[in-house]
């Protein structure tokens, strides 16, 4: 059975290679890898039963910012663009967790842990490369991007969003975040 292009994952060394392609400056390079061990404590203490696909979180979690780098000088919103980009590569599932780790599109509360949570949330958890509350991640985005009353008010609009993904996931853990958080610190 041969797998489908829409579904490859690229692997952990893939990813390297991509980051290196598409020239992600060292600091964004950093603040990937960061996100990627968050993502990853998470997973790692997720209730028995709980499945997601591993590979697909990781992958993610390393390309979210894959065209943050050009998007400095461009202006284009890199979610969408990285999102576009990784499709046009053949990686459909991780474009689709791409798309939204800076604003979750469909949000069920309810409903099954999905990939595009973890990643999501992982990198509101990361400030440049360390980890941070969602309050300080917040703060720092305010400072650096809030330049009007309209992206101020998205922030904040995103961190109640942030919030309730954080309550959500702690539902699915063994453990509390912040004690899975410490033990990559």
């Amino acid at each position: 059975m041969t797998e489908n292009i829409k579904d490859k994952i690229p692997t952990r060394g893939e990813c390297e290679e991509l980051m290196a392609k598409y020239a992600m400056l060292p600091n964004i390079v950093m603040h990937s890898m960061q996100v990627m061990r968050v993502s990853i404590a998470i997973m790692d203490h997720l209730k028995d039963g709980v499945s997601l696909e591993r590979d697909l979180v990781v992958a993610a979690a390393l390309l979210h910012d894959i065209t943050k780098t050009r998007s400095l000088e461009t202006k284009e919103r890199h979610a969408e663009s990285g999102g576009d980009l990784l499709r046009e590569l053949g990686f459909w599932r991780v474009a689709a967790i791409v798309e939204q780790h800076v604003i979750l599109r469909n949000l069920n509360l309810e409903g099954r842990l999905e990939e595009a949570q973890i990643v999501y949330y992982a990198d509101k958890r990361v400030m440049h490369d360390t980890i941070v509350t969602i309050d300080e991640r917040v703060d720092d985005l305010i400072r650096r991007y809030g330049t009007g009353e309209e992206i101020r008010n998205q922030i904040l609009k995103n961190k109640v969003q942030a919030l309730a993904v954080e309550s959500k996931i702690a539902s699915f853990m063994k453990i509390g975040i912040q004690n899975a958080l410490d033990e990559i610190r």
